[in-house]
């Protein structure tokens, strides 16, 4: 077995024993023990009762954190004309038609959010083998397919969050920087367990939220009360 290092030992030893508790002494001890040469990012998983494979089980969506990743989000749209003028004008990092969609073709992909206009479905449907794997795949259920361009722009550069469950029943997310407040950082903590629970499939039988993890991008995790982080 590998050694470990004072750091991760001292983590460890720190989080010991400690489980299921509310949201702020979770954040207070994942934001205490973060120490990594670099701001790292709050994580969160959640272990759901679903199984995707079923289309009615299938769980997504997207939530506006209450004070954003921390994140710089790099912005694609597909878009012609007037639209594509009001994504460049929003911050949009790419704005092209099929001159993206070679670019995407060719291996490069520069960006973090992909948004088009309904039109250009049919261009962006041909890189659903590309874009798909990566959860990048504009969808209307999430508001990345919208004549909407500013608004969709303007959320996706100002912090929120597109999530979908993954073939083991569990969702990850980054929720923050480490170098936030702890308020900041449990008000979206809340907010995202909050999106998922309203997010809850038809399907779902039984236990639907089975656990809440949270994390540093390089610390140990530590599980949250699940009545503390629904407020129930």
């Amino acid at each position: 077995m590998a050694k470990l290092g004072k750091r991760t030992k001292a983590a460890r030893e720190a989080f010991a024993g400690k489980e299921l508790i509310s949201v702020e002494d979770a954040v207070a001890l994942v934001k205490a023990n973060a120490k990594a040469k670099f701001d790292e990012t709050l994580e969160i998983a959640l272990n759901l009762g679903v199984d995707p494979r079923h289309a009615d089980q299938m769980v997504r969506g997207v939530v506006s954190l209450p004070n954003g990743t921390g994140k710089t989000v790099r912005v694609a749209v597909f878009a012609r004309g007037p639209k594509a003028d009001e994504a460049k004008a929003a911050g949009a990092d790419i704005v092209g038609a099929e001159d993206l969609m070679e670019t995407i073709q060719s291996g490069k992909i520069e960006f973090d959010r992909c948004i088009a206009t309904p039109d250009m479905m049919p261009i962006v449907g041909r890189l659903g083998k590309i874009l798909g794997p990566r959860n990048l795949m504009p969808n209307p259920k999430v508001g990345t397919v919208t004549m909407d361009v500013k608004a969709a722009v303007e959320a996706a550069k100002g912090g929120e969050v597109q999530f979908k469950v993954e073939k083991a029943g569990v969702i990850h997310g980054g929720i923050g920087k480490i170098s936030f407040t702890e308020e900041q950082l449990a008000q979206n903590v809340r907010a995202f367990v909050e999106a998922v629970a309203k997010a809850k499939p038809a399907g779902a039988k039984g236990n639907y939220m089975k656990k809440v993890s949270i994390s540093s991008t390089m610390g140990p995790g530590v599980s949250v009360d699940l009545a503390s982080a629904t407020g129930n």
